[in-house]
């Protein structure tokens, strides 16, 4: 008699690790529908008229009206608000008012400017940020650890716009080693673009430096400090050996999944930097829309930002479940 086939056993933490998924994805979208209520309450308390801004302030009070109301914008808030929502859900994020074009191509070419930069800041802090922590804690109370701490402290201390204006200062106005405008021309290679996004990135990475330097050096320390890393030391293993697999794994995964959600800031939290370089983000987007009481941009870029955060929280929480045991088997209880 054949045997009936049998699904293969599901892992023990299947179950808490699917609960713990789910709790996440119903917090985002929870998350994704709160921020798009508060931003079409604060489109609806910004200062003018949306008619008057898109014709101008010479404009015949007849023609304001009249382009009000082919807008909607004359209609009850909670009516715009329903209908923006229910074309968003199903891909359309309506027409620009100031650009009288779809708003979905403009989001996305800025969004993909955004994340060139973001990313190029991502690769580079994050490494340099996760080593000097690491190297400053194992050289705790030397010169070294305090220079690391102490530079880290005073660069995330400093805001973007004013390390931004030194740096083209410095960089870009004396020195002319690099150029000002984040954009490189049409035709550039990959170096030159790379040249030209080089002042963008700095602050970030001045910004973030210190944050995870002290993060990964605290994690370092204690993991240092802990029962398994001296029991591993009593049983003659090298040095290296021990830091390599008992310490890191457990002194960085703090760092490593804020790290992650660090992401989202430096895609879509950039208008400083988009602005003062000049450079078609997703940040400078919504700034000018805003500029403008452009609100279908406005609302579509500002909820872009907020699935890009909720996106790598998001991330985050699934690289922590990945790389802590504890929440596999108990589902983050």
């Amino acid at each position: 008699m054949a045997t009936p086939l049998t699904s293969p056993p599901q892992p023990a933490y299947a179950a808490p690790a699917v609960r713990f998924i789910a709790r996440r994805a119903a917090w985002a979208l929870f998350t994704l529908w709160l921020l798009s209520v508060l931003v079409f309450a604060g489109g609806q308390l910004l200062p003018g008229d949306i008619g008057r801004a898109v014709l101008g302030p010479l404009a015949d009070a007849r023609a304001v009206a009249a382009l009000n109301h082919q807008l909607g914008a004359d209609r009850p808030a909670l009516e715009q608000y329903v209908a923006w929502i229910a074309h968003a859900l199903r891909g359309d994020f309506g027409e620009s008012w100031s650009y009288r074009e779809p708003v979905a191509p403009f989001i996305g070419a800025a969004l993909l400017q955004s994340a060139k930069l973001g990313l190029l800041a991502f690769v580079v802090v994050v490494p340099l940020g996760i080593g000097g922590g690491v190297w400053a804690a194992l050289h705790a109370g030397r010169p070294l650890d305090r220079a690391i701490s102490t530079g880290g402290l005073c660069a995330s201390a400093v805001p973007e716009f004013v390390s931004a204006i030194v740096l083209i200062l410095v960089f870009g106005v004396w020195l002319r080693w690099l150029p000002t405008e984040a954009v490189a021309p049409p035709g550039s290679g990959v170096a030159e673009q790379l040249r030209h996004l080089a002042l963008p990135v700095l602050p970030l990475v001045f910004a973030f430096f210190g944050y995870l330097a002290r993060m990964a050096r605290a994690g370092m320390l204690g993991a240092l400090d802990a029962d398994y890393t001296r029991t591993a030391i009593l049983k003659g293993l090298p040095q290296r050996v021990v830091i390599v697999r008992h310490v890191l794994r457990n002194a960085l995964l703090p760092t490593v999944t804020v790290a992650a959600t660090q992401l989202g800031y430096l895609i879509g939290g950039l208008v400083v930097v988009e602005t003062l370089f000049r450079y078609p983000g997703i940040g400078s987007l919504i700034y000018n829309a805003a500029k403008a009481k452009d609100f279908p941009m406005l609302e579509a870029g500002v909820l872009a930002i907020g699935a890009v955060y909720t996106l790598a929280n998001f991330a985050a929480d699934l690289l922590h479940a990945r790389l802590d045991p504890r929440l596999r088997t108990t589902g983050g209880s």
